[in-house]
């Protein structure tokens, strides 16, 4: 069965391009385009009062949508802001620590806005990074939990699923486990498991850690909608506070600083709602036509199989793949090792087929946008990039 038909308008925009990048940024669908127009038709019919229906109807049901996604079972601890960039600056600020330093156990495999802002804190001598190397990869995940073990630490952050190589992190239940209010924290980093894993933070994990992730990937919603799960009793009073989050109670006498109770304790300030407008849009469309993140899956890894059947005999064929298939989640990419990464994905996108580098990976991904037919045009572009 072909999808293509909910994405026309992102594909007919440029027939001819190959994208192969749905791990970066996912081609919108249709139903994206009916969710921008909505935001702006309530802004236009609404005005002032657009905030009542952003706040009361469409806030808490991306609220449910998402903690339905999770597999998390409480749509009230999910909160939502411009980017993970701007949850990450607010979570390292209301963090306890057990001294002058904020000691953060992480790996080297971390997100560019995370790797960044972490060296720049270290940078100024009270943000003390211990970073674990993700390779090799077959035993990160116990030397990780070993020393989250070891109680040395004010905050853990890890990616479920690693951007650079689509590795899988298998026991963060392990990790959620070591999480008090108190400290140590316990953020886990779910870019690249949201709606492209099944139900990737059930109850158990969510009631002791946070979680973060975005809809400008598998959420196929574009920029503009970073999301965080927070558990209860953690970080009641954030330092860094727009008045959003007293926004369920805007009686308070002048002068008094008042938080919710739930996750929207960590909101800022004003924000753009059209991100929530088009993810919800999507979700509605996604289920009228039956496509879970089961479904979604399948048929990615579908496509995968059939890829690295039909890269022999081209240059990819030299490649290391860091993210073998198997029986556990896989990421919604496929992540080549090689020197000429570079030079490859370059040489592909001269002929309009767009992947993505990291450093001396290749990363070629794949959504429900795409058929067996791009694997042949994929396959016919490659055989030509030596």
């Amino acid at each position: 069965m072909t999808f293509k038909p909910l994405f026309s308008k992102s594909l007919a925009a440029s027939p001819e391009r190959l994208h192969l990048a749905a791990h970066s940024h996912h081609l919108w669908p249709d139903a994206s385009y009916e969710g921008q127009i909505a935001c702006w038709d309530d802004a236009a019919r609404l005005a002032d009062r657009k905030w009542d229906r952003i706040m009361g109807e469409l806030w808490p049901d991306a609220q449910a949508e998402v903690a339905e996604e999770l597999g998390s079972g409480d749509p009230s601890a999910i909160v939502f802001s411009a980017n993970t960039h701007d949850f990450i600056i607010r979570l390292v600020a209301a963090c306890p620590r057990q001294g002058s330093k904020l000691r953060v156990l992480t790996g080297d495999g971390e997100f560019h806005s995370a790797r960044r802002q972490f060296s720049r804190w270290r940078e100024d001598g009270w943000f003390e990074p211990e970073i674990v190397a993700v390779e090799p990869y077959s035993d990160f995940s116990e030397r990780f939990i070993d020393r989250a073990r070891s109680g040395e630490h004010d905050l853990i952050f890890v990616s479920q699923m690693m951007f650079n190589s689509g590795r899988w992190m298998d026991r963060v239940s392990e990790l959620a486990a070591l999480a008090r209010p108190e400290g140590p924290w316990v953020v886990i980093d779910g870019y690249h498991s949201f709606m492209a894993v099944e139900r990737p933070f059930p109850a158990d994990v969510a009631a002791r850690a946070f979680y973060l992730a975005g809809g400008y990937k598998y959420a196929m919603a574009g920029e503009g909608m970073g999301l965080m799960h927070c558990p209860p009793g953690f970080g009641p009073r954030p330092p860094i506070t727009g008045w959003y989050a007293e926004f369920e109670d805007l009686t308070l006498p002048p002068g008094m600083i008042g938080y919710a109770k739930d996750g929207s304790r960590f909101m800022g300030a004003t924000f753009d709602a059209s991100a929530l407008y088009r993810f919800t849009a999507n979700r509605r469309t996604l289920k009228a036509h039956g496509i879970t993140t089961a479904v979604a899956s399948g048929k990615v890894a579908g496509l995968h199989r059939l890829l690295l059947d039909a890269i022999a005999g081209t240059p990819l064929e030299q490649a290391t793949l860091l993210n073998p298939l198997g029986e556990g989640p896989h990421a919604r990419f496929l992540a080549f090792r090689h020197s000429d990464a570079q030079r490859w994905c370059n040489a592909l996108l001269q002929r309009n087929c767009i992947t993505d580098v990291r450093g001396d990976v290749l990363r070629i991904g794949f959504g429900i946008y795409h058929d067996e037919e791009d694997i042949d045009r994929f396959v016919t572009v490659a055989s030509d990039i030596a």
